[in-house]
């Protein structure tokens, strides 16, 4: 399935990740990671990874760049790129999927290498047989 944005708008989510990566706060890990969010309307959010010395207080550069969109309104998203100092992909954490599952199974979502180069996914295929706010909202009347 091709993705719902334009080559442009791909290309500028990934030099948004990128962009963001250099704000990491990363002392412990050295694991610097960037994120950037484009909403329904076209906005796009920031986020990196800030770590804490006590490691359970760290967020991730996924849930960073959500907690910035919400928090001014937005619902409603459409992709992400993540990208990290390693020259391969990696993919968002447990937590941070399911985190993104709560606005919508189908986000797409770009792994970005150092040399820009990319990998495609769709959340509901990383996150299979997902709990999510129907399973919620169905048992609630």
């Amino acid at each position: 399935m091709a993705s719902a944005l334009s080559d442009r708008q791909i290309e500028d989510l990934i030099t948004q990740s990128l962009i963001a990566r250099q704000n990491s706060y990363s002392p412990y890990s050295k694991f610097r990671v960037g994120a950037a969010l484009r909403t329904i309307d076209g906005k796009v959010y920031q986020g990196c990874n800030v770590e804490n010395a006590s490691y359970g207080g760290a967020i991730c550069a996924e849930r960073t760049a959500f907690v910035k969109a919400v928090s001014e309104g937005h619902r409603r998203f459409v992709a992400i790129a993540v990208s990290c100092d390693f020259n391969h992909f990696i993919t968002p954490c447990g937590i941070c999927r399911q985190f993104m599952n709560e606005f919508g199974r189908g986000l797409e979502i770009f792994f970005v290498n150092d040399d820009r180069t990319y990998k495609r996914a769709i959340l509901e295929d990383l996150l299979p047989y997902s709990f999510g706010p129907e399973d919620v909202l169905d048992n609630v009347k």
